[in-house]
């Protein structure tokens, strides 16, 4: 992931409405380093049998494949107390643990008809079309390149987090590349997200999960920018605060993105914790993020596959 650390540093410092304040960056880093090193949560044991990891592969593969939408999450039905994402979690998981979930093959026969009324949303949804097609593409690459084996992604990827996301990357289930003036930013938020949560399920175990990055959404910027780490232009967060949608692959919802993502690797070169990874910053602000405080300001929101 060095070629998306580069860029996103290479935005940074070039940004226009988004500035990384690096100023604050140790001392910020100061408070978060035991905070972040003393809740990072142990990985579940491993499956016991095939069956259990395979069915582990398929539901955090199946999560991931449709693990956006952040921009469309005010217009959902949500369950009591629950924000979008969660919803939609719930309702995934419910299905796992009733029906067993959808093998391979039948991913690719989902349409947004049948999904809609499993997630508990209108199958005339935007949203609901967007999940069917991604969940159907996850369905025809297992099938296909793996024999309809979830686990047989996750041991195709050799014991590294960064080839699977490279590999699930490559998808179109799991896209996410965007250009900010001549450069390519390959951010691949949830093909990045996917081994961090199989590793955490232990449904797999990689040995390089500390070169992932942070999986640059909405939510984890807003929490870094209410913290003053990053500072917006007026402008951007006069549009934010009037919730009106950035488009994605704008200037502005490219800074912010790689600029978060730039700061998270400043925080982590700071800390003096041994072991604290981007991806470990990462689920500790996404955490905090679901405090009061930070849910009380809007945050920007795109409409896209990526996040």
């Amino acid at each position: 992931m060095d070629e998306l650390r580069q860029a996103c540093a290479a935005v940074a410092a070039r940004a226009r409405s988004v500035t990384v304040r690096t100023d604050a960056i140790p001392d910020y880093a100061a408070t978060l380093s035991t905070a972040v090193a003393a809740t990072r949560p142990d990985p579940q044991p491993r499956p016991a049998t095939a069956a259990e990891r395979e069915a582990g592969a398929a539901y955090w593969l199946t999560m991931d494949a449709i693990n956006f939408g952040s921009g469309w999450f005010p217009t959902l039905r949500k369950r009591d107390g629950l924000s979008g994402y969660n919803t939609i979690a719930a309702a995934l998981q419910d299905q796992f643990d009733h029906h067993g979930g959808w093998s391979a093959a039948q991913l690719t026969e989902l349409d947004a008809a049948t999904l809609g009324p499993l997630l508990g949303q209108d199958p005339e949804h935007e949203l609901m079309a967007l999940y069917a097609a991604s969940l159907r593409d996850l369905g025809q690459r297992v099938s296909a390149e793996h024999r309809g084996s979830f686990a047989d992604v996750i041991d195709s990827a050799g014991g590294s987090a960064v080839a699977l996301a490279r590999r699930l990357g490559g998808w179109p289930s799991f896209s996410d590349l965007s250009r900010y003036d001549e450069l390519e930013i390959p951010f691949l938020k949830r093909a990045q997200i996917a081994p961090a949560d199989l590793a955490r399920a232990g449904a797999a175990d990689f040995s390089d999960l500390n070169r992932l990055t942070m999986f640059a959404d909405n939510l984890v910027p807003h929490v870094l920018r209410l913290d003053g780490i990053l500072a917006f232009s007026p402008d951007l967060v006069a549009r934010i605060d009037r919730e009106e949608l950035i488009a994605h692959g704008s200037p502005e919802e490219v800074e912010i993105r790689a600029c978060a993502l730039h700061a998270v690797e400043l925080l982590v070169a700071a800390m003096p914790a041994d072991g604290v990874s981007a991806a470990a910053v990462d689920q500790f602000l996404w955490q905090r993020g679901q405090q009061p405080r930070y849910k009380a300001s809007p945050r920007h929101r795109s409409r896209c596959t990526a996040y």
